[in-house]
């Protein structure tokens, strides 16, 4: 059997934070959080439902993207992925711009909703590829999405985790930051403190590697989810599994 590669480690420690949901929701450009959605799914044995945006296979919705901003706000979606230009310390998202918002530095296309995503989905988890300082900053420039609010703001949803192409946080809600679950295998406390621009914490004792797929779970993998991820990311598929689209 080939050896594990990094999507494949991600892809496993997403899904172990999807076990016993009944609805996760999967929206644009997200490969990786869809083939760990799946995943999730296959050990679920049916009980979970998978809507991907953009999927003709594994999408319910049937009025458009809209549709997912109702079943959210209805309490019918369990989990959800965000991403950003700038991520910080406090869960915040930026999704807008970079710089001064007059004049900006970089423009994005825009928010897409993730503010009101972030307040209804009780598991939203953050997701960014490029671990920098750049992308992890100590504050972000443009508040997309808060990662908290006050006492006194009803808020059934928030941030549940920050996974990256380095390692996994977790989030402290009492204390409103990041703290650092598991480091992914050949990386190392020092380099995450050098590559994340905000301060975090660290559990008590000896950090541990993030989990590799045992063999039982790569054959979902490089399987079934390879091959229902390949209808909608059918580069991602081919470049990660050697899977071409069954389209």
């Amino acid at each position: 059997m080939k050896a594990v590669v990094p999507e494949e480690i991600l892809i496993n420690a997403i899904a172990a934070n999807l076990d016993g949901l009944k609805h996760v929701a999967v929206g644009a450009s997200s490969p990786i959080p869809g083939a760990a959605a799946l995943l999730a799914r296959s050990r679920s044995q049916g009980r979970m439902r998978v809507s991907i945006l953009g999927s003709e296979d594994n999408n319910f919705f049937s009025d458009g993207g809209k549709e997912i901003f109702d079943v959210a706000g209805q309490g019918r979606m369990d989990a959800f992925f965000l991403s950003g230009a700038q991520i910080d310390g406090k869960a915040n998202v930026n999704l807008v711009s970079v710089g001064e918002y007059q004049q900006p530095k970089a423009r994005f296309p825009g928010s897409f909703g993730s503010g009101y995503l972030y307040f209804v989905v009780p598991r939203v988890i953050l997701f960014r590829l490029e671990h920098t300082p750049r992308t992890l900053v100590e504050e972000v420039d443009f508040i997309s999405a808060p990662g908290f609010s006050d006492a006194n703001v009803y808020r059934p949803g928030g941030p549940h985790k920050l996974i990256t192409d380095r390692c996994l946080f977790d989030v402290d809600k009492k204390r409103k930051c990041f703290r650092l679950e598991s480091i992914h295998p050949g990386h190392s406390v020092d380099e995450i403190h050098e590559q994340t621009g905000f301060k975090f914490d660290l559990p008590e004792g000896e950090i541990p590697e993030t989990s590799t797929p045992n063999t039982d779970i790569l054959s979902i993998i490089r399987g079934e989810v390879a091959s229902e991820i390949s209808e909608i990311y059918p580069a991602f598929a081919a470049r990660v599994f050697g899977v071409n689209s069954t389209v």
